[in-house]
């Protein structure tokens, strides 16, 4: 695997880099005015009337160089496109090589890294681009044989003539093929006929990453780069009222200190920077900085008083409607049985691995960027606003990320990093600590939930979902007289065909708190509340909680994952002194089923005994990648329930570091098995949909063993029983 990542893919250097002479056979999609894709190769195109994705380049060599247009952060799409393309392509693995596309919308497409999008959005093109590349090589392989095309087939990157044995490599074929029509239908290999797609091959970036060669944001360095750290207001939209740099510019290597300003959306946040010669003497200069903030002007919240206000809302206002079938509200007035509940949910912050940083050199007439980012194309759009230039002079470089999460997507760090650059004249990397990155956010945001309903003759006869939180929306502008269009994520679209009184409702509720995506966005907020809320009806029902779900959950689909889910887990077979929950969601067009097994821990609490998930995601890649994926979102949804939380005192976090926002222990995670559901749908996310069950399968479990519902996260299984 050739790494080439820490190179800048300007064209010039693009051409350069993949070794293409007078022959190459390129192929990419082009989006008309429709919007279906149609292959291409480069004479067709004009820079004019092209939108392009990824490109695959074959040169004289035979070498097949693939550009990630999106980002790799841990979620294996830097393995996944490849395997895609050599499987269709006919090619090996080892003779693949990948780089990052620069941000650039109109040449690639959508580029933002997110909604677990990469292989759903774009894997029937990349099929499709490699099948027709293949049968372009073949076509060119039997016009140099004069031979029928029949009797020839490609494997290995090589077209090989059947009845005699020939053999041309793809580089030998390229230039005669870059001159054929592109097939329209190329023909696709069956998913039984497949050699690569399907299979756990090892990820090809491991090797890398063990190695230290892998290029993050944190690593690269460019040229008379200088570093700085930046003293932000706690409260996030204060002033700088004023300011002492004297101690800071006696610490060696610090250079200059300043004012400087970075965009959040709409919203100005003020810092003051100290630049230096290196990371460390700019975080020094910065401890012995002195400044005095106005963060007057807007209200200052604590966490008792943001839950406080949110229940107070929920009973007090119906809320902006997103769903509504038949009429709940009038059924559950006349009810006498009904159940009416409040969950909640915590703020929590990103915390990647990776700390956030971001290098960026204001040119004058143009701007470089290079660092960690989910969305180029949302800092190019913002950079281009904030500093009056236009967007093709704004260049975004995505190294790989040591985690992102959403909070990588965000435009804050990169208009900081250019702002600094502006002022200094010339390249800075500017390094957030891990206490930066705790307290200023933006964080998911912590939510409310009123859950009503009732049964009759033992099914959900009504059900009203009211949410109340901060929409992320609303932090880019998003109209507030309408409801979050996130209310619903989460919750299984089969209910609306088996719950004919349902509504789901978004009660508006702000803060001046800045949030935005977390891993699977409202899905983990909203899978909590609605599917322990499932819960209690089944149980008010007095039905087995995964037999009330498959009763309401008709669809094929769902049927077949709750047989997998009772199947693997022995879910008839559990013991009395067991306690399993379950809970299944939606999100990203994947649906995921959790089961859960607790016990008595004889140290006092619960302990947490296994894990079954169960994925159907329809067309997949790599089922080691999938695994991996589920059981990170598994850890990660642990943490979320029991072990940490942001919180607020007057409008500052009282979180810093790992120490009081403490992640799950390596002897805290409870074995886990995985099961992916095996069809020919279209194919769904998989980074995030494992997160969501996680939290409600758990306290299922817990008040099937103890009889206590836990409507509150986070809470200590120290403290379950």
């Amino acid at each position: 695997m050739t790494k080439n990542n820490n190179v800048d893919t300007t064209r010039r250097n693009f051409l350069k880099l993949t070794g293409l002479g007078g022959a190459a056979l390129c192929l990419g999609f082009y989006f008309p005015a429709d919007g279906v894709p149609t292959l291409v190769t480069p004479a067709e195109l004009t820079d004019a009337e092209i939108e392009l994705c990824p490109w695959i380049i074959i040169n004289p060599s035979g070498k097949v160089t693939i550009v990630n247009h999106r980002a790799e952060m841990g979620q294996g799409s830097y393995h996944s496109v490849p395997q895609i393309v050599a499987e269709e392509l006919e090619v090996d693995m080892n003779d693949i090589n990948v780089i990052f596309a620069i941000g650039n919308e109109k040449k690639y497409g959508g580029q933002v890294t997110g909604g677990s999008s990469t292989i759903r959005s774009s894997y029937k093109n990349l099929l499709k681009l490699s099948a027709a590349s293949r049968e372009m090589l073949i076509v060119a392989a039997a016009a140099k044989w004069n031979v029928s095309i029949t009797d020839c087939y490609a494997a290995s990157g090589l077209v090989i003539h059947k009845p005699s044995g020939k053999k041309a490599h793809y580089g030998e074929l390229a230039l005669a093929a870059s001159k054929l029509p592109v097939p329209k239908e190329p023909k696709l290999k069956k998913i039984s006929e497949y050699k690569l797609i399907r299979k756990p091959l090892k990820r090809i970036d491991t090797p890398l990453k063990t190695n230290g060669s892998l290029i993050f944001g944190l690593d690269k360095r460019i040229p008379g780069m200088l570093f700085a750290s930046v003293e932000r207001d706690p409260r996030y939209f204060g002033k700088v009222k004023s300011f002492d740099a004297t101690q800071a510019l006696k610490v060696p290597g610090v250079r200059k200190v300043f004012k400087v300003e970075m965009s959040y959306y709409e919203y100005k946040r003020e810092g003051v920077a100290v630049v230096a010669d290196s990371t460390w003497a700019a975080l020094e200069g910065r401890k012995v900085l002195k400044v005095q903030w106005d963060s007057s002007g807007f209200k200052h919240w604590s966490t008792p008083e943001i839950y406080k206000t949110q229940n107070n809302l929920l009973h007090n206002q119906e809320g902006m409607m997103l769903k509504t079938l038949g009429n709940p509200t009038e059924i559950l007035a006349q009810s006498t049985k009904k159940l009416d509940v409040v969950y909640q949910t915590p703020y929590q912050s990103h915390v990647a691995m990776e700390p956030i940083n971001c290098i960026a050199h204001h040119k004058g007439e143009s701007i470089e960027i290079w660092g960690p980012i989910q969305a180029p194309g949302w800092i190019q759009d913002d950079i281009s606003k904030q500093f009056k230039i236009d967007k093709e002079k704004v260049i975004v470089n995505m190294t790989f990320l040591g985690g992102g999460f959403g909070r990588k997507a965000m435009i804050d760090y990169p208009s900081e990093a250019v702002g600094v650059s502006k002022i200094i004249g010339g390249p800075v990397q500017v390094v957030w600590t891990r206490e930066d990155d705790a307290a200023l956010g933006p964080f998911r945001p912590g939510i409310s939930y009123r859950c009503e309903g009732m049964i009759a003759n033992g099914k959900i006869e009504a059900l009203k979902f009211r949410m109340a939180g901060q929409n992320n929306d609303h932090w880019r502008g998003g109209a507030k007289d309408k409801p979050n269009r996130s209310t619903s994520e989460g919750f299984l679209k089969p209910y609306y065909e088996s719950i004919k009184n349902l509504s789901i409702a978004d009660v508006l509720f702000e803060t001046t708190i800045p949030t935005s995506f977390w891993r699977s966005v409202y899905a983990s907020t909203n899978g909590f509340a609605y599917e322990s809320f499932i819960d209690e009806m089944a149980h008010e029902a007095e039905k087995d909680p995964l037999d009330f779900r498959r009763e309401h959950l008709q669809e094929d689909r769902c049927q077949k994952l709750i047989d997998k889910m009772e199947e693997v887990s022995d879910w008839k077979k559990r013991a009395k002194n067991e306690g399993y929950g379950v809970a299944i969601t939606e999100c990203f067009n994947s649906t995921v089923g959790h089961i859960v097994k607790v016990s008595k821990n004889p140290q006092g609490g619960i302990k947490i005994d296994k894990v079954w998930a169960v994925m159907d995601c329809g067309w997949y890649v790599n089922p080691d990648i999938i695994h991996a994926q589920v059981e990170g979102s598994i850890v990660m949804g642990l943490g979320a329930a029991t072990t940490h939380q942001i919180t607020f005192k007057d409008n500052v976090v009282e979180q810093h570091n790992f120490y009081d926002y403490p992640l799950p222990r390596i002897n805290e995670i409870p074995p886990i098995e995985v099961y992916i559901i095996d069809n020919e749908e279209d194919a769904g996310g998989v980074g995030e949909p494992g997160l969501p069950p996680f939290a409600p399968a758990l306290t299922n479990a817990i008040f099937d063993l103890t009889g206590k519902r836990i409507r509150t996260l986070p809470f200590k299984l120290s403290d379950a029983y």
